[in-house]
């Protein structure tokens, strides 16, 4: 229709203005009429910055396509996606608990879950680093055999990444001492305080910035984007995650960066069986309406869809994300490949689970997670001998 209005001389359209605003609005609503009028969101509790990104988007689609968001806040993992599995509601603006949950790990190796058949659109590029005081003498993240490492109790998330960058360069939990803090918080002041060595974070939070001007000042091992031996033994702890260099965050700045890991944050996740339109049309929203929502937070620019909605990231995307995605230029054949073995790993643990329900069926609680662990690790190495 906008080809034909655009064919119409001014005067024709002057002389029918009824006509043409009725063929302009049909145009312009085209997107509209593909988007749900009620969406249900679920994301990080009221305050914390996935929150106030979920709110800036729902404020977006509200202003351009009148879609109403009830967005459900949830402190913990289980209350964040339970809502979307469920269907009660539509998107989960979640964490690494995409990825445990689509791999039945942690909260979600119980009888109860088990690897969840999930999709994400799409999700925001965020860093983590292991961070040292600049005067501790600790220079590659080789240096931190031996030392004290903060991890917090009770939060895989954080401990996931942790053990990723040990892996980094060939060391586990076994070759450093691990120092347990009851709160994530805690992890990060552990440095300041001299009760750790080494803590893992992100760059931007208000400890990191004190122990940068502090006299000890601050640190970031760097990750090596060329040391590929590196990188694929850190994939190994988890496929997530990839080079960033970063510039933001205590003692970084763009002469001054750091070579990071990227993981994601929120990242956009919803069932598999959504409607492909569906999927689709919402993920051509969040491209469309990034100009408005961008600015939200400090790393919102971060949802830009060229570095948002391409792998690595915690599930396999959902086909009519990809249909958008490919339509627009941004997918290829990498992206392609990677969400195909990612979706074959996925079928690969909900089979196994499935034979771990049937064989477990008369185990105990305890017994029923070492028949898992064992069914999971099998599938896994049939995968990486395929």
């Amino acid at each position: 229709m906008l080809q034909l209005i655009a064919r119409r001389s001014l005067a024709a359209l002057a002389a029918t203005p009824l006509l043409a605003l009725c063929l302009f609005a049909s145009a312009t609503s085209a997107q509209a009429q593909d988007m749900p009028r009620t969406m249900i969101w679920t994301a990080y509790d009221l305050g914390a910055s996935g929150y106030a990104e979920a709110s800036a988007i729902a404020d977006a689609f509200g202003r351009e396509y009148g879609m109403r968001v009830r967005i459900q806040p949830s402190g913990s993992a289980i209350g964040r996606l339970q809502p979307i599995l469920n269907g009660r509601a539509d998107i989960g603006f979640l964490g690494n608990e995409a990825f445990f949950a689509t791999e039945g790990l942690f909260d979600f190796s119980t009888r109860r879950f088990g690897p969840q058949d999930l999709r994400v659109l799409m999700g925001k590029v965020n860093s983590f680093g292991m961070a040292v005081a600049a005067d501790a003498g600790i220079e590659t993240v080789a240096d931190v055999e031996g030392k004290r490492v903060a991890y917090p109790a009770a939060n895989p998330s954080s401990s996931l990444k942790c053990d990723a960058m040990l892996a980094f360069a060939g060391l586990t939990r076994d070759d450093v001492e691990v120092v347990t803090f009851p709160t994530y918080a805690a992890t990060m002041a552990s440095l300041s305080e001299n009760k750790a060595d080494v803590t893992c974070t992100v760059t931007a939070t208000g400890q990191m910035y004190e122990l940068a001007e502090s006299p000890r000042g601050i640190q970031w091992l760097d990750l090596d984007p060329n040391d590929e031996a590196g990188w694929e033994r850190l994939n190994n702890v988890a496929p997530l995650f990839k080079p960033v260099s970063e510039a933001q965050g205590a003692g970084l700045s763009e002469d001054d960066p750091a070579q990071l890991m990227a993981y994601r944050y929120p990242v956009l996740t919803v069932r598999a069986d959504m409607d492909d339109d569906t999927a689709y049309a919402v993920t051509k929203a969040l491209d469309e309406t990034y100009g408005i929502y961008k600015n939200a937070t400090a790393t919102a620019p971060r949802y830009e869809i060229e570095k948002a909605a391409v792998p690595p990231i915690d599930a396999p995307f959902h086909p009519g994300a990809v249909r958008y995605l490919k339509e627009i230029g941004v997918w290829n054949d990498a992206s392609q490949q990677w969400n195909s073995d990612r979706l074959e790993r996925l079928n690969a643990l909900r089979a196994a689970w499935g034979e771990t329900l049937e064989q477990g069926s008369d185990l105990d609680e305890d017994a029923f997670a070492d028949l898992w662990d064992k069914h999971r690790e099998q599938a896994l190495a049939e995968l990486e001998q395929n």
